[in-house]
């Protein structure tokens, strides 16, 4: 499916994008790619590491380097990390070539899923539910401006993975 048009996930962290990711790259034989672990790859360095050493804005431009370069290829499912909205080209870029979904969570969700992960700097310091509010209340239009959304609550990575897929053969036909 080298043609195929790719699938790129959107969110917060903790939505599942990783998870929803790798299940749909499997389910149709598409090649999985993670940005954050990418530039990790590439940096030679966590994120973590990259926010705290070199900064937020470096992390960025890091980000949509590699965005522009994920946005010419096909037959991807592509997870992004949860900030990528904060620059309105990247969903823009995604979406020239590729199917681009939003997944959604309530914050005690997230809180849920990422409250023993010690690699998110955005949490690293503080009340985790307050700094995901906070944070997702600054995301939440961004979010919102995309053009498939889907809200992973009470839904499990195989329902969430069905979701997107019926989304998928619809923008393919």
């Amino acid at each position: 499916m080298q043609d195929a048009k790719s699938i790129v996930l959107i969110g917060f962290m903790g939505t599942g994008k990783s998870s929803v990711g790798k299940a749909l790259a499997k389910r149709l034989d598409l090649t999985f790619l993670d940005m954050d672990a990418v530039i990790e790859e590439r940096e030679g360095i966590p994120i973590s590491e990259i926010f705290t050493s070199l900064g937020e804005a470096h992390f960025r431009a890091l980000e949509r380097a590699l965005t522009q370069e994920l946005a010419e290829s096909h037959g991807l499912v592509i997870a992004t990390g949860g900030g990528i909205v904060l620059n309105p080209d990247n969903a823009r870029d995604f979406s020239r070539k590729g199917l681009v979904v939003c997944l959604q969570a309530l914050p005690e969700t997230i809180l849920a899923r990422v409250a023993h992960e010690t690699h998110r700097p955005l949490l690293a310091n503080g009340d985790k539910l307050t700094t995901i509010r906070k944070l997702l209340a600054k995301r939440q239009a961004l979010y919102d401006a995309l053009p498939h959304e889907i809200d992973t609550d009470g839904l499990t990575v195989d329902q969430v993975a069905a979701r997107v897929i019926a989304l998928y053969r619809h923008a393919q036909a």
